[in-house]
């Protein structure tokens, strides 16, 4: 038996938390949409291969047309300066609802998850917010049997099996956050579920496993223009040991950033971003490989292309996924 992580893993992960945390649905004063796609270990035939869609959006008349980020309709400060951080508030009340569409390649095998979000926000001091979130889908497991080299032909572990399976999905997740800061944590596959190739119980032995997530992130102002934005994230899957990343994000108002990260025991990455208007945000990274995979391994690449509909502030960042 076989024991690793199940769930596709990223270098971005600030920017698409909501994959692995519902919370975040509706976080933001502006309907998201975001894709992404990540090319892992590049060079290494069979490597993972991500891909995703997602969408996030704010319900609430009080939130949408309200005083929600104490910015006015205008765009008003920029929202990395001390200004906007000194005269937060925290959110109305309000609902976030969002869409995950995860699909998740690894050599004959492609994993694909299609969830709705929920969330719901409240302000439990004047600058605090918290969020509670659902994520409720289902998950498809297909295994490309034309993609398998057997010594066998009617290997007993895949005959006469059906290679696709659908499996109901849920996941959960609790977001702290005000303008400078966040913590957050979640579970993914909290519903187990068989994994069978075989009509054999005897190789019925594969299963999905819960994923725990821990993440927080700071934002530390060097001048009006450039800030600090330090995160990490920490991965807990039973029987795998505990893994996490390490981003550090220098921020040049809200048009540039550049970065480094770190994922213990496999790489370090480079990463790098544009606020290009009020409707379009790309990033992305490079992570070289430190792992015994860096003999067949050229590094992964990771893009992500954002969406900001509906942003009557015309703000050009997310103002609480930095």
């Amino acid at each position: 038996m076989v024991c690793a992580q199940q769930k596709p893993q990223y270098t971005q992960y600030v920017f698409n938390s909501l994959l692995f945390n519902p919370a975040l649905s509706g976080i933001e004063n502006y309907t998201d949409v975001k894709a992404g796609y990540r090319n892992q270990w590049t060079g290494l035939q069979g490597a993972p291969q991500t891909s995703y869609l997602s969408l996030s959006a704010p319900l609430g008349s009080d939130f949408l047309y309200g005083d929600a980020t104490e910015m006015p309709a205008s765009g008003g400060d920029d929202p990395m300066s001390r200004q906007y951080s000194q005269y937060y508030q925290a959110a109305a009340p309000h609902h976030g609802i969002g869409f995950t569409l995860v699909s998740d390649k690894a050599g004959p095998i492609t994993a694909t998850n299609i969830d709705a979000t929920y969330a719901y926000h409240i302000g439990i001091t004047s600058k605090l917010n918290l969020s509670l979130g659902v994520a409720a889908g289902v998950s498809r497991t297909n295994l490309n049997t034309s993609e398998l080299s057997l010594e066998n032909a009617f290997d007993p572990a895949v005959d006469n099996a059906s290679n696709a399976q659908w499996n109901p999905d849920l996941g959960v997740g609790i977001w702290a956050y005000s303008s400078d800061y966040f913590v957050g944590i979640s579970a993914q596959q909290v519903l187990p579920q068989k994994l069978y190739f075989s009509t054999n119980n005897a190789y019925d032995q594969s299963k999905t496993t819960p994923h725990y997530y821990f993440t927080a992130g700071y934002k530390l102002f060097m001048s009006d223009d450039v800030a600090l934005l330090p995160s990490f994230l920490i991965i807990g899957v039973k029987p795998v040991p505990v893994s996490y990343a390490i981003n550090m994000k220098v921020s040049f108002k809200d048009v540039l950033w550049i970065g480094g990260s770190y994922r213990k025991d496999d790489s370090f990455g480079v990463l790098a971003g544009f606020n290009i208007s009020s409707l379009i945000n790309v990033g992305y990274s490079y992570d070289i490989t430190t792992s015994a995979l860096n003999t067949v391994s050229y590094g992964s690449h990771e893009i992500v292309l954002s969406l900001l509909l509906n942003n009557r502030y015309k703000v050009t960042c997310p103002q609480h996924t930095f």
